[in-house]
This record gives C-alpha cells, sequence and structure tokens, in this order.
C-alpha cells in the first residue's frame, strides 16, 4: 500500500471487452495493495477464462516500487509493457490489469498488438474509475446551534469534504482536511467561532477525492 501523502489508484474492480479483428479482448482491472493481492487477482481471472489464448497482466505497487508484466505468449514486447505503459501513463499505483484475448483467426501485427493491449487497459482502468486518494486528518469542530450555518457554509464554500454530522446538545462537524491544511483550518475555525468551537484532530486516513 502507499504510503505518500498523495496518489492515484482505481476506485475499484472493472471489466470491459471489445473485439478488433475478431479477437475478443476482455479487460479486468483491481485494487492490488499488495503484490499478494495483485497475483491472486490475476490467478482468478486466469482461473475465470482457462481456456483464453493469452492472459496478458501487469501490475504496479507503490510500496517497493514494485512492477511486473507478461506477455504470456505474445510476441515479445507487444502485451505486457503496453499494458504496464498504459498504468504507468495515467499515474496509477497500487493496481493489476489483466487483458484477456480469445484469437480470432486474424492476426494483428505488432502494432495492432500493442494498441489493442493498451487500449484495452486503458478502458478498464477508465470504467474502474481513477482517483486522487489523499491523507486527510479527520477535525471534529464541536459548536452550539447558532453557528452551524457559517461552519456549512465554509465547508461547502471551500470544498472540505463533511465526512459526518452529530446533532446532540451541540452540534459536532467531521470534516475531512489535507494535512498540510490542517493547522490553517483550526485557525480559520477559531477565528470564524470567535474561539467557541472546540476543535481536534480524530483520526488521520486516506479519502478518495
Amino acid at each position: 500500500m502507499s504510503q505518500k501523502p498523495v496518489y492515484k489508484t482505481v476506485a475499484g474492480r472493472a471489466e470491459t471487452m471489445f473485439v478488433e479483428k475478431k479477437s475478443k479482448f476482455i479487460t479486468n482491472v483491481s485494487p492490488a495493495e499488495s503484490e499478494e493481492e495483485a497475483i491472486a487477482f490475476v490467478n482468478e481471472i486466469r482461473t475465470k477464462y482457462p481456456n483464453a489464448t493469452h492472459n496478458v497482466y501487469a501490475y504496479v505497487i507503490d510500496e517497493n516500487n514494485i512492477f511486473r508484466y507478461t506477455d504470456d505468449g505474445e510476441p515479445s514486447g507487444t502485451a505486457g509493457m503496453p499494458v504496464l505503459d498504459t498504468i504507468r501513463k495515467e499515474g496509477v499505483v497500487d493496481a493489476a490489469v489483466v487483458v484477456t484475448r480469445y484469437f480470432g483467426g486474424t492476426l494483428l501485427g505488432t502494432g495492432g498488438l500493442v494498441h489493442a493491449y493498451g487500449a484495452g487497459a486503458r478502458q478498464g482502468l477508465l470504467a474502474a474509475g481513477i482517483v486522487t486518494r489523499s491523507l486527510c486528518n479527520i477535525v471534529s469542530v464541536k459548536v452550539d446551534y447558532t453557528l452551524v450555518g457559517k461552519l456549512q457554509h465554509k465547508i461547502s464554500s471551500e470544498n472540505y469534504i463533511l465526512e459526518d454530522t452529530v446533532y446532540e446538545n451541540d452540534v459536532t462537524f467531521y470534516i475531512c482536511c489535507p494535512l498540510d491544511r490542517t493547522k490553517t483550518l483550526l485557525a480559520e475555525l477559531t477565528e470564524l467561532t470567535n474561539g467557541r468551537a472546540i476543535c481536534k484532530v480524530t483520526d488521520t486516513k486516506y479519502i478518495d477525492v
């Protein structure tokens, strides 16, 4: 799993398909936070399509900068590398991509294979949803009801992510704030409420934006 404050990855799994000169290309994409997860996903897809002509894959794991790919019987450099290059061009990490091919009887040639596998990988990544994952502090802000409007306006106008709101005798907002903005946010909240807000960092976690 990436330890960077901000990185790009896929939101979830996806499967896409297209046909190129009678060959069927099926792309499966999955998040993978470790090489073990990536390998398990590749084996899952191989089992799902045991009669495929090729199960080409590539994955990138940010921790320790791990990346692997295979042409799985296609001419060297025409399949696995285009899939890996597509992952890298999208800036995605912690993801595995498998492009399965059922040969349709017509040779695509070197250029055709590179294009098909690259296009399949990109189609799958877009379907999975590319997200920016940011390490955020969860800031709790407790105020009385007279200040609720001010807090709601600030959160919405400055595009903070509101994780939760708890209504009791007072109101507590739980705001997701990037690490590098937390100190500024705390100071602004104190000023906005004339020191009446009770603010503290309650957690730190990755948030998809």
